[in-house]
């Protein structure tokens, strides 16, 4: 990684800068970025020769237009990819630490949830599944416990088609929050500067 004097381009809080991101050889880029998308590294090696990036939201825009210009099956294989909400990988404390404190956010940490939400849960991820061979995707930073489980029954109503779409959008929702947590923007101090003032 390239080594960067003190200033607007160097991470000061645990996130890299734009600069940084741009100085990472290759492996490097994609051990880093390839958790983006869940566990498709794929796509941050197809986004990797657009360097450089003129900022977070550039290279996110360069990440999601490899996810759109992929095949039907790759596609597929990227939905497939995410776990089943409060599912076994929750259950069983495999789930990654990325998706286990984005499903904790929204209020579905399995050890707080009731018998009957666990349940309810494992009904509509059962159905989901036999309905639409893939599992259901949502952005749990963008929603809570009542709104999730809304969404489950209202898109068991949608066709095949539809709900690839809609997976795909929530997929891209799930890697903006993601990319935010990684990489610092020179926007975000003026942004937090005002929330301070608030």
């Amino acid at each position: 990684m390239v080594s960067l004097g003190v200033g607007q381009d160097t991470a000061i809080d645990g996130r890299l800068a734009i600069a940084e991101v741009n100085g990472l050889d290759r492996e490097s880029f994609i051990s880093r970025f390839g958790r983006v998308y869940e566990d498709s590294p794929w796509i941050a090696a197809a986004a990797w020769p657009e360097r450089p990036f003129t900022n977070r939201d550039d290279l996110e825009r360069k990440l999601a237009s490899v996810v759109s210009a992929a095949t039907a099956d790759q596609q597929l294989a990227l939905i497939r990819s995410h776990p089943d909400l409060v599912g076994r990988a929750a259950l069983s404390g495999s789930l990654g630490p990325a998706s286990t404190a984005e499903q904790a956010a929204a209020g579905l940490d399995h050890n707080a949830l009731t018998g009957p939400e666990l349940a309810a849960f494992a009904d509509l991820n059962q159905r989901y599944w036999q309905r639409f061979d893939f599992p259901f995707v949502i952005c749990a930073r963008e929603n809570q416990k009542a709104a999730i489980l809304a969404g489950f029954q209202r898109r068991l109503d949608h066709d095949r088609d539809h709900e690839l779409a809609t997976a795909l959008g929530e997929i891209t929702k799930i890697a903006h929050h993601r990319l935010r947590d990684m990489i610092r923007d020179e926007r975000d101090a003026g942004q937090e500067r005002r929330h301070s003032h608030e």
